[in-house]
Parts: structure tokens; C-alpha cells; sequence
């Protein structure tokens, strides 16, 4: 299956031109908008080159976008609509697998499912979920992708090791922040089983939870990474539990709960480490 990679210089992206130099019936074609090193890249804007996009587009069986704006001070997350939208608009009814994110459910309570009503918390997640409203109205064949936690890109582990003892918020019944996480192979398992079903036409949802099975402790993930921390009150206003419910997700991609682990997640996470592609 051909799958246009947009956004392959993030972090996630990275973490698949690993993974899927070894994955069978994945071709997939990179984007940066830099030079290409090799054929298997491709050179566009999103935003600024709409006909390079269209080009890329079409050496494509599926699109899968990893491209969108993160939190930063001077950011515009509105842009993250803009992206997808231009790239729906080029993909010419290709199948499209954008990554959308969990933090769309602000603060849930119970299970997260896709069905579910959601209210963002912070602007991120409000972002992200105008985004998802936005392809939604506009049609085509478009799954979005509420990406739990992953292992390495995420604000936890991406940072064990780094500087002085972490702390972590501790509830009242003693637990750290409980999340949805996935590992960085397993991530790109799963996205190449998705992709490899779009191409095959199966029906996907408009929106798909994709994370491991369960939740983990923050303090766990650092335990089992060697990383020391130290506990500090919760503030009010800070989420306990991020809960992705994974029902249908199984329906395309079946999952291992032993990948649901905090050793697994580590243990995913520094393979990748030592074997991570230099940036592009």
C-alpha cells in the first residue's frame, strides 16, 4: 500500500520511518519541505505549495497527515483546520487517516468513546476538535485519529533523564495522572494496519480512538524508566484520567494488552531511542 506520509519530520514521523523500515506492504512516500535525500521523499508546502500537494497526493493509495500546530506561545492552532482542509482538498477522494488527539476530551469522566460528546479543555484540544468538526462538514473519506499519549513524544518520558527530579501531580487517593498511552512500534503497527484497510476500501469511522489497552501512572512510566520524581498535591483543576475506550480499533488492528504496560511502553520507546533516524 502507498501511504503519503505528511508531517514525516515530527516526532511521530520520525518514530514511523523507523518502524516501517521493516513493516511488509507499507511503500510509503515522505514529505518535507526541505530537499529530498531520496526518491521515497517528496518536497511540498501544506499550506503554501497546493499543486506539489495534489502531485503528492496522487502517487498515493492513502494520505496519512501527522502535520498540525502544536502548543507554543505565537502559535495559531485555527491552522491545524487549514492543514487538513487543504489536504482533503488535494487527496482527490483518497482515503485520508488525519491525526487528530485525545486531548479532545478534556475532562471526561468514565471511558472515552468516540461517540461521546466531548468539551475540550484547553485550546489545543479545542483546536483539534474544530478540525475534526471541520473535515467531518466537508466530506470525503476521512478518519480521524484520536491519538492517545505516545511513548517518547509525549511530555513524560520525551523528557526522563533531562534536568532535575520531576514532579509529578498526586490525587487524593494516591495516584499520579492515569493516561491512554500507546508505544512507538506499536503506534506504527497500527497505523499500517489502518492505512492497509483503507487502501482495501474497508469502511473506517469518521473518528478512531487509537491508543494501547487501559491507562498508566505517569510515576509509574518514570519508575520504569529509571527516572526519579517527586509527588506534589494535584491543583483543582488537574485531569486524574484519560480513558480511551479501544473497542473499535480492535475491529482493525488487534492489540497485544501486554503492550499496555509501563515497562512495555519504555521498553518501546528506548529501542526506538538507539535506532532513531537522524532529523530530516
Amino acid at each position: 500500500m502507498r501511504v503519503l506520509v505528511l508531517g514525516a519530520t515530527g516526532q511521530i514521523g520520525r518514530m514511523l520511518q523507523w518502524a516501517w523500515a521493516y513493516a511488509g506492504g507499507i511503500f510509503p512516500l515522505w514529505q518535507t519541505r526541505g530537499n529530498p535525500s531520496t526518491a521515497d521523499w517528496v518536497r511540498c508546502d501544506i499550506l503554501g505549495d497546493p499543486v506539489g500537494l495534489k502531485a503528492a497526493c496522487t502517487r498515493a493509495d492513502v494520505i496519512l497527515t501527522l502535520a498540525g500546530i502544536t502548543p507554543a506561545p505565537g502559535r495559531d492552532l485555527t491552522l491545524n483546520s487549514d492543514l487538513a482542509l487543504a489536504v482533503q482538498r488535494a487527496a482527490g477522494g483518497r482515503p485520508h487517516l488525519l491525526a487528530s488527539s485525545a486531548a479532545v476530551y478534556g475532562r471526561a469522566d468514565g471511558l472515552c468513546r468516540e461517540s461521546d460528546a466531548v468539551q475540550p479543555a484547553a485550546p489545543y484540544g479545542g483546536a483539534k476538535r474544530a478540525m475534526e468538526q471541520t473535515m467531518l462538514s466537508e466530506g470525503g473519506p476521512v478518519t480521524c485519529l484520536r491519538i492517545g499519549n505516545v511513548a517518547g513524544a509525549d511530555q513524560i518520558l520525551g523528557k526522563a533523564g533531562k534536568g532535575a527530579t520531576r514532579k509529578l501531580d498526586c490525587f487524593p487517593d494516591g495516584r499520579t495522572p492515569r493516561r491512554s498511552y500507546i508505544g512507538p512500534a506499536t503506534l506504527a503497527q497500527v497505523l499500517a494496519d489502518l492505512a492497509i484497510a483503507a487502501g482495501q476500501c474497508r469502511s473506517l469511522p469518521d473518528i478512531l480512538n487509537v491508543a494501547s489497552p487501559g491507562t498508566v501512572e505517569m510515576g509509574a512510566l518514570l519508575d520504569a524508566a529509571g527516572s526519579p520524581w517527586t509527588p506534589r498535591t494535584a491543583p483543582p483543576d488537574a485531569i486524574a484520567e484519560v480513558a480511551l475506550d479501544t473497542t473499535t480499533l480492535n475491529r482493525f488492528s488487534g492489540q497485544d494488552p501486554a503492550t499496555g504496560t509501563a515497562a512495555a511502553f519504555v521498553a518501546e520507546w528506548r529501542t526506538y531511542q538507539e535506532a532513531a533516524p537522524p532529523p530530516t
